[in-house]
């Protein structure tokens, strides 16, 4: 698949860039005929569309803990470590981006849970009732131990250059089921993580296919999605304000010729203008029954998670969910403190997503996706005087990512770090392998997965990437 959509079947709708070719002119000429439930705009970037392939998922959900949680504490058992507890171990040669000391073994106890015996930390004791639904990779690593990158390489598939997220790859693959709310919602609360809105972004896609970040640390609607509602105009004086901008963007357009940033911008504002329709009713978990809230518990991280299945539900394409946007999973000091705090805001909801997902029938046309953008070290880290400061220090070499729902066998773990757990040994995992697995999962493959741009073709997973089929159903 690229610009033109070529491996696409011979009745999908023409693409943006052919439609702009024939017609001369933005969708925005059109963008409002389509507002009335839900229905595409013709020829609308958001439009649904086929993969190459039959694909088990149809939508997915990324659990992002910002940070890099430690995969030793949580899904990665070394009892190793306990044996070597303060003893050096043999890494002189991995570079990590701190001092660290001795063997640091776990504070927190591992057990076999479900008919598989899969081996879950005690930090996570609702999420371990679902063993059996999840397929751990133990064998995921990076490229450098440091956030930027490993978040740009984890989101958007490379670790210097801004490229399109992952979420806007599969929104540009497979459109939205509902034209009127975005087709990816990132819901990332209490401001913004390392890069900003680079970890959602577009890229050289068309600015339809940019994630919408939500702060869902609010409750109020107009806080969450601000400038929702207008103070100065009832509903039908914007739809007349929006012609009016049509008839002003045609012009120039007709004057200059076409202008991707313009079109860009149309869309926008005909997608705000549509998504005061919905908003409200999605946003709103007071709709929900009792025993649903109950079920997701408190707090920011079971509001925004029961969010996201009720984006999920309308037909939102994908949807991020961030553990907050300054590093919180970083934990150089006080790991058993701070992890077993940030696992207790996560446990809960994560668990309920998967239950409440099975009720409905969802889970398994549903991709769940658990991880951060790199694990952390098996050492102690030392603070400059040579104490130790009872943390741990970033690890590209090792760590663990989960996947769930559509299309995956679950109450497995894949590959192995090495006894340690500093470094993959078995069955090493790159982000392009986890990438090209999502893609595959859902109805892509990701080597013909393209868009042309500057002469050359992209995919997400650059020129590499393998799907790890071990953990395919």
């Amino acid at each position: 698949m690229n610009a033109s959509h070529a491996s696409h079947p011979p009745d999908a709708p023409p693409t943006r860039r052919e439609f702009l070719t024939r017609c001369g002119m933005g969708m925005g000429w059109l963008g409002l005929a389509g507002v009335a439930a839900g229905a595409a705009p013709a020829a609308s970037p958001l439009a649904s569309r086929a993969p190459h392939f039959f694909g088990r998922a149809k939508r997915v959900i990324h659990f992002f803990l910002n940070g890099g949680p430690s995969h030793v504490d949580t899904f990665d058992p070394k009892p190793m470590l306990a044996r070597h507890a303060g003893r050096p171990l043999p890494y002189e040669n991995l570079r990590t981006e701190r001092k660290t000391g001795m063997a640091f073994p776990t504070p927190f106890k591992f057990a076999p849970h479900g008919a598989s015996g899969l081996e879950i930390s005690d930090i996570f004791p609702k999420l371990a009732a679902h063993a059996d639904e999840l397929a751990v990779i133990r064998s995921m690593y990076a490229q450098v131990p440091n956030h930027e990158p490993s978040l740009m390489l984890m989101n958007c598939g490379d670790s210097v250059q801004s490229r399109p997220s992952l979420g806007s790859w599969v929104t540009y693959g497979l459109g939205s089921e509902n034209q009127n709310l975005p087709g990816f919602v990132v819901l990332c609360p209490g401001g913004f993580p390392i890069r900003d809105a680079d970890n959602w972004t577009a890229g050289f896609l068309p600015g339809a296919f940019q994630g919408t970040r939500v702060d869902s640390q609010h409750t109020d609607l107009d806080k969450l999605v601000e400038n929702i509602r207008s103070r100065h105009a009832t509903a039908e004086g914007q739809r007349r304000q929006l012609e009016l901008l049509r008839r002003l963007n045609a012009e120039h357009q007709q004057a200059r010729g076409p202008d991707d940033r313009l079109e860009s911008r149309i869309q926008s504002f005909e997608l705000a203008y549509r998504m005061q329709m919905e908003a409200a009713d999605a946003f709103d978990i007071t709709r929900e029954p009792a025993h649903i809230r109950a079920l997701y518990g408190e707090g920011v991280h079971a509001r925004q998670t029961l969010i996201a299945r009720r984006l999920l539900e309308r037909g939102v394409r994908f949807v991020q969910l961030w553990h907050g946007a300054g590093q919180p999973w970083d934990n150089h000091d006080n790991i058993e403190g701070t992890h077993r705090k940030l696992a207790r805001d996560l446990d809960q909801p994560v668990a309920a997503l998967l239950t409440d997902l099975r009720q409905r029938g969802l889970l398994e046309s549903t991709l769940i996706v658990f991880g951060g953008e790199f694990g952390r070290t098996p050492t102690v880290e030392l603070k400059n005087d040579g104490q130790s400061r009872l943390g741990r220090d970033h690890n590209h070499y090792g760590f663990s990512v989960w996947m769930a729902g559509a299309g995956i066998r679950g109450g497995m773990a894949h590959g192995a770090t090495d006894e340690f757990g500093f470094k993959a040994q078995q069955s090493p995992t790159s982000v392009h392998d986890l990438h090209a697995t999502i893609l595959h999962l859902l109805g892509f493959d990701h080597e013909r997965f393209t868009y042309r741009y500057a002469g050359r073709d992209f995919r997400l997973t650059d020129v590499a990437g393998n799907v790890v089929k071990e953990i395919l159903a």
